[in-house]
């Protein structure tokens, strides 16, 4: 079954219809298809954000910061395993040389 995407709009108005009275819930789960669990899930978010509610959620500065030191850690990571790639070539050139210079 494929999941439906509601536009900001459309889930302020079903919120807006429910608080003003114009609608009951069951009433605007019926006309829209949606079930009850969704317009609370809706209803809560818009009683908590208000006219913000349903917008794109900005990280916190922690959440920022915590995806910054991810994204290094992955970076020295990948630096790291360069490097011991990089010493081991040049392990094994070196140890070439010597051994075909002794002869």
């Amino acid at each position: 079954m494929q999941r439906r995407t509601f536009s900001r709009e459309f889930k302020l108005g079903v919120v807006q219809e429910i608080l003003a009275g114009t609608k009951r819930p069951a009433q605007a789960c019926r006309e829209h298809e949606i079930r009850e669990n969704l317009l609370l899930k809706w209803r809560r978010e818009y009683e908590l954000r208000g006219e913000e509610a349903f917008l794109p959620r900005q990280p916190s500065r922690e959440e920022a910061l915590e995806a910054r030191v991810d994204e290094l850690e992955r970076h020295c990571g990948r630096l790291s395993l360069e490097l011991s790639v990089v010493k081991k070539a040049l392990e094994k050139a070196q140890s070439a040389r010597l051994g075909s210079g002794t002869r």
